[in-house]
Parts: C-alpha cells; sequence; structure tokens
C-alpha cells in the first residue's frame, strides 16, 4: 500500500510499513499517476523538473534498448548520462524509479546524505515506487498431518520472485501464505501455480522436530518437502529417520543428520548456499564491489557460469565447496527463533520464513547462583576492565531475577508488590537476535507470541499520514525521563512524519483510552504493581482492555512483563517491558537511549539490546511480541552501529580505529558501503568493516554517518559525537 503527497515543491510518499520516501524538485509539477514504467511498482507519478533531490541510496541506470548498465560511484564521482532512454534505480527505503528520455547527472552531495538526479532541461520524469514490505498471498489450510505440513513448506516458495541468486536479495523473495489449521489441506490454485518445480527435494523424517527445523533451508534452496514416510512406503530395511537432500538431475543424495544434529546440518548448508549466492549474484544487473567477492576465486568457482546456471547445478558446485573453506567468511546469521514443532505452532512458519530466521528446538535450563547478575556485568559496556565480583558490591539476583542490587528508596517502585518471574537460562545457538515462540521466560531472547506476526499484518493494512508517539508520565518524580524523550521524539519530528503528544497523571480510564486508541507508540513512564499499571485512581490491568491499538510500546515501570505480553495479546505488535524491580536512575539511562535508537530505525530488539547495556543490571530489561519489528526508518536503510577505539599517535596525530557494523533482521542479504576516504568496497550486511583514522576524518565520518557509536564505555549518537573530535 503506497500513499503520495505533495507538498510545494517535495513529494512524500509512505507505504503501509511506515516507510517514507522525500523527493525534492525544483518548481515540481506532478500531472498524472498509473503510467507504465517496465518495472515492478505499486504505482507511479509523473513528474515534470530540472531537478530531483532524494536520500542518500545506492544508485544503478539502465539504457534502455542498449542494454548498458552504469552504477553511481559510492565513492562520490558524479555519473553523467548522455541523451538518451534510460530507467534509473534509486535503492531507497521505498524503491524507486526514474524512467526517462534525454541526457541527465546523477551526484551525492558533499555530505553523503543526497542523491541529486539533474537535468539540461525542465524534464518529464516518471516516478515509480514500490513498498518492500510485501502481504502473503493467500492462505494455506493444514490438518495435524506432518505430510501434508511438509507440503505446506513446499508451497513457500511460491513467494520467490526468482530462482537464480538474486533471490538473495530481500526484495526478491516475497512474504509467503499464511498458514492456518484446518480439517484437511487446502492449497489455492494460484499458489499451486506459482511453486517452482526445480528438481530438488528434502526428504525429512515424519515427525514435526525435523519439519520446523528444515523449513527455512527448504524455503530458501525451493525445494519439494516429502516425508520418508511418504517415499519410501513399505520398503523393507529402510531407514525413516534419516533425512536426505536430493538434486534428481544430478543423482546426488547428500544425507543430513538426525534430529538434533540435523540442526547443526541446516544450518550449515543454508549459510554456505546463501553465502555463496551472495557472492555469485555480484556478476548480474545489480552487482557492486564486493569486499568478500574474492573468495570465489579463491575457491575456484566461475560466477559468470554459476549465476546463468540452473538452480539444481549450482547448488550441486555448492554442496561441493567445504565448509570448513568459507566458515571463517561467513556473516553472523541474522536471526534465530526457538519454536515448540507442534501443529499448534505451524501458523507462525510464514513469518519466520519472511525474515529467513533459522528455526530450533527450545531447550532450557535454571540460572545458576548469581549467573544473572554475572551476565548483566559482561554485557556491561564499562566493564570493558575486569567485572566486578557478584559479591563485590554488585548486587544479587534470585532465580526470579528480582535484583537486590541498590537502596530500596532509588528503585522505580510504588508501595505495592511488584510481580516476580520465573526467569530460565535458553541454551542459544548462533545468531544475533534471538526469538522465543515457547513455554518459558528465558533471558536473551525476545519472547514473542503468534498474536504478534498477525498483529503485525493488521498494522500494515491501517493507513497512516504518520508516525503517532505518546508519552506518558503517571509518577511526577520521574519528570526526568519524561523531558528527556519526548525532547528525543519532538527533535526527530523535525525529520520525519511524527506526531509527539504528552500526558501526565491519567487515571485508568484515560489510560485505557490511550492504549485503545490508534498509537504507533506508547512510552509509559511509572508504577506497575500486581494488578497492573498505577494510576492516580488505582490501577489498570491491560488484560481489561477490549483492544489495544498501540502498534508498539515501552513500560519502562518495574515488573512490567506481564503487562507487556497482555497488550501483545490484545493486538500490539512489540513492546519493551522489565522482569523485576529496576533502579530509577538505570530506567532513565535505557529509556532515553532506546527512545533514541527507536526513532532512528533500530528493530525494538536491536534497540533494547543497545539500550540496556549501559547499565550493570541490563539483564532486568526484555522486549515481548515480534523483536524484529521497527517503528519507523531510519537515515539510512539499515541501522548501523560502530564501535571506537583510540589508538597510538602517528606523526603527532591521534588515531582512531572505527568498526561499523550494519545489519538488520528485516532486509537479510543487503549490503552497505562505508563513506570513508579510498575506501572502493561494500560489504555483506552482518560482516564487520574496520577503518583506521585521524581525529579530523572521524569527525567527518561521525557527522556524515546515522549511526549509534560504543565509545569510552557509553553508547552515543554519532552527529553528537563527532564534535568531540571538532577542531
Amino acid at each position: 500500500m503506497i500513499e503520495w503527497a505533495v507538498d510545494g515543491d517535495t513529494l512524500h510518499v509512505t507505504d503501509a510499513d511506515n516507510a517514507e520516501l522525500t523527493v525534492n524538485g525544483d518548481e515540481l509539477v506532478v500531472d498524472d499517476s498509473g503510467v507504465d514504467i517496465s518495472r515492478p511498482v505499486d504505482d507511479t507519478i509523473v513528474l515534470t523538473t530540472d531537478e530531483l533531490r532524494f536520500p542518500h541510496a545506492v544508485v544503478y541506470a539502465f539504457s534502455l534498448g542498449l542494454e548498458d548498465q552504469y552504477e553511481l560511484d559510492p565513492g562520490g564521482d558524479p555519473l553523467t548520462l548522455s541523451p538518451g532512454e534510460y530507467v534509473v534505480d534509486v535503492d531507497t527505503e521505498i524503491k524507486a524509479y526514474l524512467r526517462f528520455s534525454g541526457g541527465a547527472t546523477i551526484q551525492k552531495t558533499e555530505d553523503y546524505e543526497s542523491i541529486i538526479v539533474s537535468f539540461p532541461d525542465r524534464t518529464r520524469v516518471i516516478l515509480g515506487v514500490r513498498c518492500r514490505h510485501e502481504f502473503p498471498a493467500g492462505t494455506i489450510t493444514v490438518p495435524d498431518s506432518p505430510s501434508a505440513i511438509a507440503e505446506a513448506v513446499t508451497h513457500m516458495a511460491a513467494s520467490h520472485k526468482t530462482d537464480g541468486p538474486d533471490r538473495s536479495y530481500p526484495t526478491l523473495r516475497g512474504h509467503p501464505s499464511l498458514i492456518e489449521h484446518g480439517d484437511s489441506l487446502e492449497v489455492p490454485e494460484y499458489i499451486r501455480s506459482d511453486t517452482p518445480e526445480n528438481g530438488i527435494e528434502l526428504i525429512v523424517p515424519p515427525d514435526y522436530e525435523s519439519l520446523f527445523t528444515t523449513a527455512p533451508l527448504a524455503y530458501y534452496v525451493q525445494a519439494t518437502v516429502r516425508t520418508t514416510e511418504e517415499v519410501l512406503g513399505n520398503r523393507p530395511r529402510s531407514d525413516r529417520t534419516q533425512p536426505r537432500l536430493r538434486l534428481l538431475d544430478h543423482a546426488i543424495e547428500e544425507e543430513l543428520s538426525p534430529m538434533p544434529e540435523l540442526e547443526r546440518d541446516v544450518e550449515r548448508l543454508l549459510r554456505k548456499t546463501f553465502f555463496l549466492d551472495c557472492l555469485v549474484r555480484n556478476v548480474g544487473p545489480y552487482g557492486t564491489n564486493l569486499s568478500e567477492r574474492s573468495l570465489l576465486d579463491a575457491l575456484g568457482l566461475d560466477a559468470e557460469a554459476l549465476y546463468h546456471a540452473s538452480l539444481q547445478d549450482r547448488l550441486a558446485t555448492y554442496l561441493d565447496v567445504p565448509y570448513a573453506a568459507i566458515k571463517h567468511r561467513l556473516p553472523e546469521w541474522h536471526l534465530s527463533t526457538y519454536v515448540t514443532p507442534t501443529y499448534d505452532s505451524v501458523e507462525t512458519l510464514p513469518f519466520l520464513l519472511d525474515r529467513l530466521s533459522m528455526i530450533y528446538t527450545p531447550r532450557t535450563s535454571e540460572l545458576e547462583g548469581q549467573e544473572l547478575v554475572e551476565r548483566s556485568l559482561e554485557d556491561f559496556y564499562r566493564g570493558q576492565g575486569p567485572a566486578p565480583s557478584a559479591g563485590a558490591g554488585a548486587g544479587t539476583t534470585s532465580r526470579t531475577g528480582a535484583s537486590n542490587a541498590g537502596p530500596i528508596d532509588s528503585y522505580r517502585a510504588s508501595t505495592g508488590q511488584v510481580a516476580s518471574v520465573d526467569i530460565v537460562k535458553p541454551e542459544l545457538r548462533g545468531g544475533r537476535a534471538h526469538g522465543w515462540l515457547a513455554d518459558g521466560v528465558p533471558i536473551d531472547v525476545f519472547k514473542s507470541a503468534p498474536e504478534a506476526y498477525h498483529n503485525r499484518l493488521d498494522f500494515l493494512e491501517r493507513a497512516s499520514d504518520s508516525t503517532s508517539i505518546c508519552v506518558v508520565l503517571n509518577d511526577p518524580e520521574m519528570a526526568g525521563e519524561h523531558d528527556d524523550v519526548a525532547e528525543i521524539y519532538r527533535q526527530r519530528s523535525e525529520d520525519l512524519s511524527m506526531d509527539v503528544t504528552v500526558a501526565e497523571s491519567l487515571e485508568t480510564d484515560a489510560l485505557a483510552g490511550i492504549f485503545e486508541d490508534d498509537h504507533d507508540f506508547v512510552h509509559y513512564i511509572g508504577h506497575c504493581e500486581t494488578s497492573g499499571l498505577r494510576c492516580p485512581d488505582g490501577t489498570l490491568a491491560t488484560s481489561s482492555l477490549s483492544r489495544c491499538n498501540a502498534q508498539t510500546f515501552f513500560l519502562n515501570a518495574c515488573g512490567s512483563y506481564y503487562e507487556g505480553m497482555q497488550l501483545i495479546e490484545k493486538g500490539s505488535v512489540a513492546g519493551a517491558v522489565t522482569f523485576t524491580k529496576v533502579l530509577n536512575d538505570h530506567a532513565v539511562k535505557v529509556g532515553s537511549t532506546f527512545a533514541k535508537l527507536l526513532v532512528h530505525g533500530f528493530s525494538i530488539e536491536r534497540a533494547m539490546g543497545l539500550a540496556r547495556n549501559r547499565i550493570m543490571m541490563g539483564k532486568d530489561y526484555a522486549v515481548v511480541g515480534d523483536g524484529t519489528h521497527s517503528l519507523v526508518q531510519g537515515e539510512n536503510q539499515l541501522p548501523t552501529t560502530a564501535k571506537l577505539e583510540e589508538l597510538d599517535e602517528i606523526d603527532g596525530e591521534r588515531q582512531y580505529l572505527l568498526t561499523l557494523d550494519c545489519y538488520s533482521t528485516r532486509v537479510t542479504g543487503s549490503y552497505y558501503f562505508p563513506h570513508t576516504d579510498g575506501n572502493e568496497y561494500a560489504h555483506l550486511c552482518g560482516n564487520e568493516s574496520s577503518f583506521t583514522l585521524t581525529e579530523s576524518a572521524l569527525a567527518t565520518m561521525l557527522d556524515e554517518t546515522a549511526a549509534s557509536v560504543i565509545y569510552d564505555g557509553d553508547i552515543y549518537w554519532s552527529k553528537e559525537l563527532s564534535r568531540q573530535f571538532e577542531r
């Protein structure tokens, strides 16, 4: 769903996922819409101007008829197009295409924040726009049968737009069809017709553990999933516990380990296949100068031949590549989700595959002694030296997670009783972020629920002109955090379409109204008791709400976990909560940092992960619902975190090591280009890049980069930190 409006010489384009594209023109005239542009778009708009300005983006130009391709130099040199027919691909948060006749010059501004497309004269330009998020195409009904689930997983691949290596680009993997429970298997004919048949089969035992574990691999390689029971039947001496990957044209049958080792085999095979696709695709029309691409030569792989090969031929070549040969170059996988493998959980599979999450069987153990405190201290940014022991003034923690780290009058607690949560330790496998769709309340994961994913689709279908944020202060003594976060949201509203309202000392009915109204984010500052969120006239139990229409939230109050989970069940997508009592100064630090990151495009989980590492007892904070969800887009398409380290002087000038970490759980397979002097390489998201910079070069890069920066034991926003290094 795309909406657009014109305000003077500015065109505002928004989609259902709150992404926004602002295009500025010189004496801009909008004539028409709905004109064909020969590219996959949701809408087109005809513009007349001699100059268009876009946000920072990767830009390609294609000469129609001549099949020539050009790329705007990431280093900043302008791209000059001689007169002709062109389609220009501008890779912003909302995909944009320009079609025009004539010559043009495309260049980046000196601060790299904008792209300028200029024409010698006023020119008619067709602007095509496409929402990056796609809704599921239809619904598959499944009975409680492993063979039926296997067929449903097979049809998940119908959402792919290609079977070539370009499917590693997130824009070429659509959202899989939804799955719902029923008495019989029902697959709409249009989904069947779109399901590829490429001769790749994944044979798995007829149990839900194996089917859930292999689903991400089957989805990505577009395999037909069949159970060993279906394939082997009553054949004597056949092993029905042995999973297999078959390439029929090559007579290849790759044996995989049974559970639980099957999890390791699937992880390795999917990571290897996806990574090699990311390298091979660079010889195609959307390639770039990727730093990791040289690995293909070291492996003796012909990228040109592989790019044009069939899916089977390409996968057969990948199978011959030893995992050990590429392990050290693989980006850390972005997301792992731990799911109870039952019939009740199958409805979550399409949402997890849309994020290309690994799927694991959940396993937990009890936290021992001071383990929660020790884990918090390990993550604390200020603890870069030896961490204090749990008994040396760091506080103590019970198995319920109730911290005793400080005087009672410094807690953000009321006189009422605070709910306790029985926290467990999850057995985490690889991954940057971890989701939990199972019983128990583990640390270091976001605790999700099936409702969260369906709620996200509901919000995507709602039209919204701007992002609505409401800050609620229900205790005057916490005005410090209220003032900080309100100012952060107001400052950000100068750059994005954002409505910010503040409310104080709300009674139960008024607070219920805030959650029941249409808000994109509610930041609650106050107290939480076992009976609910504290108000001047009592407490509000969120379970009493008829419906929660707050898309996301932060309940920055002691012991708010259960109230947050109720908000998810009542309609929210994701939110931040606490497990137990929290210190007031800690709450202020977490609240302000979380606010800053959230409104700059970080996902709920990543924003909270960074924010809670500012305090010693960061494990007291957690995320509920779909932690991969983002409230708004940032200046950069992909949220970036940097680590800054001071080095020794060279020739009397201080040197700094800046390490960039750019990734998103929403757009796996993307790449980023660091704008430093002399850099000519892009990097796959999930792989860090490091640069040694002088103080002046560092100040310039920080000012031109929208990123969170970990420096000197704390976290800063790059543009604000740059002032410390300016001379």
